[in-house]
């Protein structure tokens, strides 16, 4: 008697409830659950509009409209970076008092610095291991920009400072290299009378000459510079980001220090940014068309893709699985040993953001969908999201860290250069 009652419970528990699998599917497909399964079909589509139209060889006027939709969502993402960067730092800012906002910011700091180290770190180990430049099919050298350490450098200081905030909110100092040649001074050694002379021959793009005097042939191969590059810095176009977070910043902290006197400043940023988060969340609902048709027209420009498999599918290899490990493994890790909860269930819930994130390819378009999927999904208090959010997306590039690093040995080992340790 006791085992059929027992049957009869369990059959009760496992009888099909229409109300209740009803109810359930209109949680799921409500509110950000919905945008979330739009996101995702909208990716689904996109690809699968993109191989099938790519099979049509489209002419350029195609591609264009195919593309429009999606650079639309780009420049409404864009648009709205300036005003939420800004607003946000200041009101969070203005919200901390000083002791909180620096014990914040160290810790985001250290945080940004050992993960972007873990990443270079990953980068390099896969990249020894795997050896993609072992593969040298289809790869061509060309002309590559010149690039000094220390100018990169100070153009780096010159953008945590910059001169006009309204110019920094469209263009960035970079310092631009132009090719200059000098007269060289030689100094030749004639072979018959022992005599040296000294001889200035003008620089050209012939690395080695011949030099003749009195019709005796005083040396070969007078090897001068082909050219030099002068470097001068100038303003780019593309909006200064740092200049804005570091400004950003001070004015915030400032603001909190002043007091009462204050406060007229700061709800007028918190109004600021409650207006743009609002539009934010309307721009959301535009995204799954926008990601739809970025997606389906990046795979129609796409090259050959058994060409591009073939010269660079190793290399490919190595950059995704890094990148799988790094998003996969260890930032879980560092979560839970931290937090001491369940990542994935974090992931959960800015898997729109993360979907944004890959259809765009941008982490500074995607800031405006992180920050509503941080407050709205996981609850996580704006006084936080607001300070640490501009920097990461500033400051805290791994993926990129972990491609250059990649690339970096990829192209030595292209070239058949062993790099020691040290030179790693």
């Amino acid at each position: 008697m006791a085992n059929e009652s027992n049957e009869v419970e369990i059959a009760k528990k496992r009888k099909f409830r229409p109300k209740k699998a009803l109810k359930k599917t209109k949680k799921a497909l409500s509110g950000d659950n919905l945008l979330l399964t739009f996101t995702i079909i909208g990716v689904l589509v996109g690809v699968m509009i993109g191989f099938l139209v790519r099979m049509a060889h489209p002419g350029e006027t195609a591609i264009k409209l195919i593309n429009f939709p999606g650079d639309l969502l780009i420049r409404m993402l864009k648009m709205l970076i300036l005003p939420l960067i800004v607003s946000s730092l200041i009101a969070g800012l203005a919200s901390l008092d000083a002791g909180a906002s620096g014990k914040m910011g160290r810790r985001a700091i250290l945080y940004y610095f050992g993960t972007t180290v873990i990443a270079v770190i990953l980068g390099m180990v896969l990249v020894v291991v795997i050896h993609p430049g072992k593969t040298k099919a289809g790869l061509t050298s060309e002309k590559q920009e010149h690039v000094n350490t220390l100018d990169a450098f100070l153009d780096l200081l010159r953008n945590m400072f910059p001169e006009n905030l309204i110019q920094a909110c469209f263009e960035t100092q970079k310092t631009v290299y132009r090719e200059v040649r000098h007269p060289e001074v030689v100094t030749m050694y004639n072979n018959v009378t022992n005599a040296t002379k000294s001889i200035t021959v003008m620089p050209t793009m012939i690395s080695e000459i011949s030099v003749q005097a009195n019709g005796v042939n005083t040396t070969t191969n007078i090897t001068v510079p082909k050219f030099n590059h002068v470097g001068s810095a100038t303003f780019v176009d593309g909006m200064n980001v740092l200049g804005l977070v570091v400004f950003s910043i001070a004015f915030g902290i400032t603001m909190s220090n002043v007091g009462e006197g204050g406060q007229p400043i700061k709800q007028f940023f918190l109004s600021l940014n409650e207006v743009v988060m609002k539009l934010v969340g309307i721009v959301m609902w535009y995204s799954p068309i926008g990601i739809m048709f970025l997606i389906a027209g990046q795979i129609i420009k796409m090259d050959d893709f058994a060409k591009v498999m073939g010269s660079l599918g190793l290399y490919m290899v190595t950059v995704i699985l890094g990148l799988l490990i790094h998003a996969l493994i260890v930032l879980p890790t560092i979560f839970f040993l931290v937090v001491r909860t369940n990542p994935f269930t974090y992931m959960k819930g800015v898997l729109q953001a993360l979907v944004t994130a890959f259809g765009t390819a941008s982490s500074s378009a995607t800031l405006p969908v992180t920050f509503r999927c941080l407050e709205n999904n996981l609850n996580i208090d704006k006084r936080v999201t607001r300070f640490v959010l501009p920097i990461g997306a500033t400051v805290n590039m791994d993926g990129t860290a972990l491609y250059e690093a990649v690339a970096s040995v990829f192209i030595a080992q292209v070239n058949g250069i062993t790099l020691n340790f040290g030179q790693l």
